[in-house]
């Protein structure tokens, strides 16, 4: 090829490179392009929607009644009737205590108020003696106050025949006369307060029989308490639930309020932990989806119940101080009780446990219970 050729194929070139048309787009590219643009736009769809219509948390925990079982009585543990994550029923025996010392209480109460018993009857005889010795001294009384009668008669007889005018008897039968009366008056005085010491000694022995049966009145509480004491041996189980945390062994001493082992009820609930900013729209009675981190794949269904009547930090052991100079505002966290179905709960066959972790989702646009 000539040089003028050359040259004029190097000007014909561009110009032939500008009117071709523009190169395609590859189609895959824009495939994944509008993949990624769908996603992005249900994803972002799907957080304004829960955003809107849920609320959730991962600070949620399952909850329980755990009932520590403790012995009412000091005592060596002679047998236990429990095992490990057993179930029992309420009233039945967990262990027995070494009755020997309750026991021996019982019989001794009982040998005092034998005692006592034995003193009442004593009592009530001597009461008998005292009334019939009243008796006889009343009648004493009686004919004391007849001789006296018959002494007074006599010596005014006897002053009526010794006089100044008269002396149809002599003046020493009239100084015998009337020593009779004086004799007989003092006789009846002495009668009359024999009487009144019988009767003072039948009230006294009435209040020492009235003290006796107090003492067995006493006595009777007090066999009551040691029966009910012999009774303390035998540890009952309080509710009905699941053994936890055993304690207890053959041969251990116990002593009263000391923890021996705790019973777990079947009947759990969750305590979602909400930030005091998603509890505007919270209301009892909404659904809440629970995922327990034990059961992955099992989601369980909850309602909300109720709400607690304060803030987690307030019945912290130490609460905040927030009238302090370094206050830093701090989103705080509010309980919320959530209940499961019992029919749901006995499905997972004691699965569910107290102390569990789980996530709470509470769909607000369900209608709930005001």
């Amino acid at each position: 090829m000539s040089t003028q050729e050359q040259k004029l194929s190097a000007v014909q070139a561009p110009a032939a490179a500008a009117s071709a048309p523009p190169q395609q787009p590859n189609r895959r590219v824009l495939v994944v392009a509008a993949i990624v643009a769908l996603a992005a736009l249900a994803t972002g769809g799907r957080m304004w929607y829960r955003s809107h219509y849920y609320v959730e948390t991962d600070n949620a925990y399952v909850a329980g009644h755990v009932h520590p079982v403790s012995s009412r009585i000091a005592g060596v543990v002679t047998k236990v009737l429990i095992d490990d994550n057993q179930l029992v029923k309420e009233g039945d025996v967990i262990a027995e205590l070494d009755p020997f010392d309750q026991g021996v209480k019982v019989e001794q109460i009982q040998a005092q108020i034998a005692s006592a018993q034995q003193q009442v009857l004593q009592a009530d005889a001597q009461i008998a003696q005292v009334q019939a010795q009243a008796s006889a001294a009343a009648a004493q009384v009686a004919q004391s106050e007849a001789q006296l009668v018959r002494a007074k008669q006599d010596a005014e007889r006897f002053g009526q025949l010794y006089n100044s005018q008269m002396k149809a008897v002599s003046k020493a039968e009239l100084d015998a006369a009337v020593a009779t009366r004086a004799s007989a008056t003092a006789d009846v005085a002495a009668r009359k307060d024999s009487a009144t010491a019988a009767k003072a000694q039948i009230a006294s022995a009435r209040s020492a029989r009235e003290v006796l049966n107090a003492q067995i009145g006493v006595l009777q509480v007090q066999l009551k308490d040691a029966r009910q004491q012999l009774a303390y041996n035998k540890i009952l189980a309080p509710v009905s639930g699941r053994i936890g945390k055993r304690s207890i062994e053959v041969g251990q001493r116990v002593q009263p309020g000391q923890s021996l082992t705790a019973i777990v009820q079947e009947n759990v609930w969750l305590t979602a932990n909400f930030k005091e900013t998603q509890l505007a729209e919270l209301k009892k009675g909404q659904p809440v989806h629970v995922s327990v981190d034990a059961l992955p794949g099992r989601e369980l269904m909850g309602t909300v119940d109720s709400f607690s009547p304060a803030s987690g930090a307030q019945f912290a052991l130490l609460p905040a101080d927030n009238a302090t100079g370094n206050f830093t505002k701090i989103v705080q966290r509010v309980p919320v009780k959530i209940t499961f179905k019992p029919e749901d709960v006995k499905a997972l066959n004691g699965r569910l446990v107290p102390g569990m972790s789980a996530i709470a989702e509470v769909s607000l646009k369900s209608d709930a219970a005001h």
